[in-house]
């Protein structure tokens, strides 16, 4: 992807870059991977996703204008609804390719987790339109950002919690959870989750050629059936064909194979 020089960011946001610790790896693009993480948020996270958008030579677009002709120019893509994404009041539907591959991929493993669809609240927001509470650094006039809605569902909430903080881990994103309204802000990490994404479709394959049964799941007291087939990112349905079970009742200590998940 062509790389855009940051010419028009403000002498503030220079001056307070200029003044941040590093928080980069030695290899280039990888940030550290923190430890604790809470999807509370800090001025630390804030700082560390502006870095990075600096460290990527993006632009902090200003007008819906520079949002379109970025567009147009292939900088950043159509997000569009599926049955597994739905986009509720977006204004501006565009993101950088990473962040649209992101949703692609998440939405479709939130939905055979939780039965919904994720619904996504903003993406690229340029800086005539950025709500009057806005960090001064915030990501998302870059397009690297995306607000998802906190779902009512307990369990959609845990899922969608428990992955985001995986892959904080991974050193790919970095989410918070805000409250006002209710929703997490994701700043996904373009070439670190690109470089991430590849490897995982790389030791998937190897897992699908060597495993093409599936995988054995030991039945534990509390399981379900949704709560095996949530975990492991398949449908009830599918963890049912797999073990020709008639109905949704399991013992504890059974033997089911799991699907691999596509």
């Amino acid at each position: 992807m062509t790389k855009d020089r940051n010419l028009a960011a403000p002498l503030l946001r220079l001056v307070l870059f200029l003044s941040l610790p590093v928080a980069l790896t030695g290899g280039g693009m990888f940030p550290r991977p923190l430890g604790g993480q809470s999807l509370k948020g800090s001025p630390e996270s804030v700082d560390r996703q502006y870095r990075v958008a600096m460290e990527h030579g993006f632009t902090f677009l200003e007008t819906p204008a520079q949002v379109e002709r970025y567009v147009r120019a292939g900088h950043l893509v159509r997000v569009k609804p599926s049955p597994d994404l739905d986009l509720a009041e977006v204004s501006f539907p565009f993101a950088r390719p990473e962040v649209a591959t992101f949703l692609q991929r998440l939405s479709a493993q939130y939905r055979r987790a939780c039965g919904e669809r994720l619904v996504v609240t903003s993406l690229t927001r340029p800086q005539n339109r950025q709500p009057w509470n806005a960090s001064s650094l915030s990501v998302h006039p870059t397009g690297m950002a995306v607000d998802i809605r906190r779902s009512g569902s307990a369990a959609c909430r845990r899922w969608l919690e428990e992955t985001l903080l995986s892959l904080e881990r991974a050193g790919v994103l970095d989410a918070t959870l805000e409250r006002n309204p209710p929703h997490y802000h994701v700043a996904v990490f373009p070439r670190p989750y690109a470089r991430y994404v590849e490897a995982l479709q790389g030791s998937r394959s190897q897992v699908r050629v060597a495993s093409a049964e599936g995988l054995p799941y030991q039945v534990r007291r509390g399981d379900t059936l949704w709560t095996i087939a949530r975990k492991h990112g398949v449908t009830v349905e599918e963890l049912k064909a797999r073990n020709n079970l008639k109905d949704s009742r399991i013992f504890v200590g059974q033997i089911l194979t799991v699907p691999v998940a596509q």
